[in-house]
C-alpha cells in the first residue's frame, strides 16, 4: 500500500496533539497511527536514535545499527512514503487504553522544545522539494554515523549532532537550525576526510621506511 506524506505546517507537538484526540475505538493499527503522524513521526525517532551518541566518544557496533535505522527512516522520508514493513507489523492491533496516556506524555515533552526551536528561514524547510533534500541530509548523516572508525573522538559525536539538528528543524520548520545541521554534516566530512588522508600519509611513510 502507498501512502504518501503531505508537507505540514504544524509543530510536532501540535501533530501528537491533534493524533491523539483523533485516537477512537479500543484498538489502532501502526499503520493508522503512521499515517496519522506522518514524517514527523520518523524524524522525531531519526533525533531519538541520536541520543546515545552526543558524547564526544565513539559506541562501537551501535552506531552501524542506529546509522541503518536513521538511512531507513530518511529514505522513507525522501521518497515521501511509508517505509517498507511487514504487514503482520503494521496491522497489529495496539491497545489505546495503554497508547494514549504515552503519547500524551510525550506531547508534553515535544511541547518543551517549542519554546527554543521556532519556524524561521522558511526556504530551508518548506515544500516538498527542500523536504525531501533535507530526507537526503540526513541519509548523509546516517551514512557517516556508520563508519567503522573504531573508538576515533567524535566520529560518532559529529554526524549524531548534525542529524539531530536536521531532524528537529524539519519538525519546527526551523531553517536555521537545519543549516546548523548542514554546517555539521560539512564539518563531519572534513573530518573524516583528514583523519582518511592522515592514514594514507602514515601508510605511505611506514612503506617508505620498510622499502628504503
Amino acid at each position: 500500500m502507498t501512502i504518501e506524506f503531505g508537507d505540514t505546517e504544524r509543530s510536532l507537538s501540535d501533530t501528537l496533539t491533534g493524533m491523539i484526540a483523533s485516537i477512537r475505538g479500543d484498538t489502532i493499527t501502526l499503520r493508522e497511527l503512521m499515517v496519522e503522524i506522518g514524517e514527523q513521526g520518523f524524524l522525531l525517532l531519526c533525533a531519538l536514535l541520536t541520543l546515545p551518541f552526543l558524547i564526544p566518544v565513539s559506541i562501537p557496533g551501535v552506531s552501524t545499527v542506529f546509522g541503518a535505522a536513521i538511512i531507513l527512516i530518511s529514505l522513507a522520508i525522501t521518497l515521501n512514503r511509508l517505509p517498507w514493513l511487514p504487514r503482520r507489523i503494521l496491522d497489529r492491533q495496539i491497545d489505546t487504553e495503554k497508547l494514549v496516556p504515552t503519547l500524551r506524555k510525550g506531547a508534553a515533552f515535544v511541547a518543551k522544545l517549542d519554546r527554543f526551536v521556532r519556524p524561521r528561514l522558511h526556504g530551508l524547510t518548506q515544500g516538498a522539494v527542500m523536504n525531501r533534500f533535507n530526507g537526503l541530509m540526513i541519509m548523509a548523516g546516517g551514512v557517516l554515523l556508520m563508519f567503522p572508525l573504531g573508538l576515533v573522538p567524535l566520529s560518532n559525536t559529529l554526524p549524531a549532532i548534525a542529524i539531530l539538528l536536521l531532524s528537529l528543524g524539519i519538525i519546527q520548520r526551523d531553517g536555521l537550525t537545519v543549516a546548523a545541521g548542514y554546517f555539521f554534516l560539512v564539518a563531519t566530512t572534513i573530518y573524516f576526510t583528514m583523519l582518511g588522508y592522515a592514514a594514507f600519509a602514515a601508510g605511505q611513510g611506514l612503506s617508505n621506511f620498510f622499502i628504503s
